[in-house]
């Protein structure tokens, strides 16, 4: 159980490298706004991740430096670097989330 979790830990470093942080960030930050209860967060990630690949393939297209490519969902790699990125969304929205709770209520506390 234990390699399991050193092999899993070392995946996720190594897959968040490949990470746009900025766009990761902004797309996180636009989900948790729209996230409203606790129950949502997990579904709200998986968008986030639809939104985080399309950005990927879209951007080259965008900026005119490269043609449109689909993702490689047939490689076993690329469905491991999705729940890694699955499971990083549900973190960094959690966390905003959370921000976003306390400043709401302490808005609403003032008034």
């Amino acid at each position: 159980m234990e390699n399991l979790w050193n092999d899993f830990n070392a995946y996720l470093q190594e897959g968040f490298a490949h990470v746009n942080v900025v766009q990761g960030l902004l797309i996180a930050i636009v989900a948790a706004i729209m996230t409203y209860r606790w129950s949502s967060v997990f579904f709200v990630a998986i968008g986030a991740v639809v939104v985080h690949v399309l950005v990927d393939a879209l951007m080259p297209v965008l900026n005119n430096a490269g043609e449109f490519r689909l993702p490689p969902v047939v490689d076993g790699e690329y469905w491991k670097y999705l729940f890694a990125l699955y499971l990083g969304y549900v973190v960094a929205i959690s966390i905003f989330f959370v921000v976003k709770r306390v400043f709401t209520s302490a808005r609403h506390s003032v008034a």
